[in-house]
């Protein structure tokens, strides 16, 4: 495994726009929480500009959490790095002996898988490297890619594949994943490469990007159940916050984006019943959202890194107290 300076293989997403809207709430210090740490890009970033703040880190990997730490040594006094997932927020907080509601100015969420975990060719998240069907973020626990390959029934992996991946083919996949691992479990990245080669048909393969994107996709939030922790995660990284605190949720795909997009309208609608003419009080918005839409790199960060290309930011600021 490759253990060199994370720094110059990563470069943080929309970290221009991500201290735009998240510094004001830093300026007089407070605590940041990073609930996907990964190598530290972000949180360095910040530690740097806001010398007042104090860090609480969150990763599910313990290996990420390693390099960051050494990453972040210069701040060691600020920073608390606790290893969860980001559903973890209010265990997090109380392990940095801070109350899990109200407490924070400032909450980053960078979702989906880390450059650390693409880059590292034997945990299996890479089709374009033949490695063990790992997946797991967290490679402490739980079931691997290949477990649920070998395992689960055919309605669920065409469930799975159609909707996490939204595979048009996910019941020929299923079909032909059951059928080889009669002969011989799915050990490895290359045999499912293998598989999905030969059974998606060519025209698409051809103008559908790599056919074993979306398959991979599915897996990978299956395994680390990642639609599941942000459901949870969500709420309460928002009750976190203290007022004139905010928040920035970058997203990779579409599911994990309509679920960001739905909860920051709702708490950012007025709870008054809608035939009373004025607002009650305490019933207002808690949220007020930050961005027009979900916000998408430009073209020259795109450029400047790749993988920033299917991100959707959205962002909010608490303006009134929970209840």
């Amino acid at each position: 495994m490759n253990h060199e300076d994370p720094g110059p293989r990563h470069v943080p997403v929309l970290l221009r726009r991500a201290d735009e809207i998240l510094g004001p709430a830093l300026t007089s210090g407070g605590v940041l929480i990073d609930a996907t740490l990964g190598l530290g890009g972000h949180s360095e970033h910040f530690l740097r500009t806001y010398p007042k703040i104090r860090l609480v880190g969150l990763d599910r990997d313990t290996e990420a959490l390693k390099l960051a730490g050494a990453r972040l040594e210069p701040f060691a006094d600020r920073i608390t790095l606790v290893h969860t997932r980001y559903d973890g927020i209010a265990d997090a907080l109380r392990e940095a002996g801070l109350p899990p509601t109200n407490s924070v100015r400032a909450i980053l969420m960078d979702l989906g898988v880390s450059s650390m975990q693409l880059d590292e060719t034997d945990r299996g998240f890479a089709y374009s490297v033949d490695a063990p069907l790992d997946m797991r973020m967290d490679s402490t626990t739980g079931p691997t890619a290949a477990d649920v390959l070998n395992t689960y029934g055919h309605g669920d992996l065409a469930r799975i594949l159609k909707t996490y991946g939204e595979e048009r083919f996910a019941g020929k996949i299923a079909s032909e994943v059951i059928r080889r691992r009669e002969r011989k479990p799915f050990t490895t990245s290359g045999e499912l490469v293998e598989l999905l080669y030969d059974t998606i048909p060519a025209a698409t393969r051809r103008t559908g990007g790599h056919p074993a994107k979306r398959t991979f996709q599915a897996l990978r939030i299956e395994v680390n159940r990642e639609l599941e922790s942000l459901e949870a995660a969500l709420p309460a990284a928002l009750d976190a916050l203290e007022v004139g605190g905010r928040i920035v949720v970058m997203s990779y795909q579409s599911l994990e984006d309509k679920l960001v997009k739905q909860l920051l309208a709702q708490r950012s609608a007025s709870r008054t019943p809608v035939d009373l003419p004025v607002e009650l009080p305490g019933m207002g918005p808690e949220f007020k959202v930050l961005t027009r839409g979900a916000e998408k790199a430009t073209e020259e960060e795109i450029a400047e890194n790749p993988r920033a290309a299917p991100v959707r930011m959205r962002a909010a600021e608490r303006i009134e107290a929970a209840g």
